[in-house]
């Protein structure tokens, strides 16, 4: 399983806040995809001078959720090693398939979750 890229996300209703917070950091805005799963859901991907990443999701959750991004060349093959390993997917059997990306939250027997991502790439 080839991992392409690793780092903190954090999933919370006050995604400016936290963004606003990481900025005076020193991070800045790189990255942002709106409406994911057809609703009210923004991420924003961060990343500071040094290359250390952080991404902040803007979600309607009860409390925030600190979760890993992990971005892999084969969701499936990587989704496979992950539910082998006791993971349970947090949206049942949905996979978020945006078109540019396949994504879904897996938790692990233990609690802690990893936010499982492909990005698709374009042949050609």
């Amino acid at each position: 399983m080839k991992i392409t890229s690793f780092n903190p996300l954090i999933v919370t209703k006050n995604a400016e806040e936290t963004i606003k917070f990481f900025e005076e950091l020193g991070f800045e805005r790189r990255h942002q995809k709106t409406g994911i799963n057809g609703k009210d859901i923004t991420t924003v991907s961060m990343k500071d001078a040094n290359g250390f990443r952080v991404d902040v999701t803007k979600a309607d959750v009860p409390q925030d959720i600190s979760t890993i991004r992990m971005n892999v060349r084969d969701f499936d093959e990587a989704y496979e090693f992950l539910t082998a390993n006791g993971f349970k997917n947090a949206q049942g059997d949905r996979v978020t398939d945006t078109g540019s990306s396949k994504a879904t939250m897996m938790v692990s027997p233990s609690g802690f979750a990893i936010n499982l991502i492909e990005h698709i790439r374009k042949e050609g």
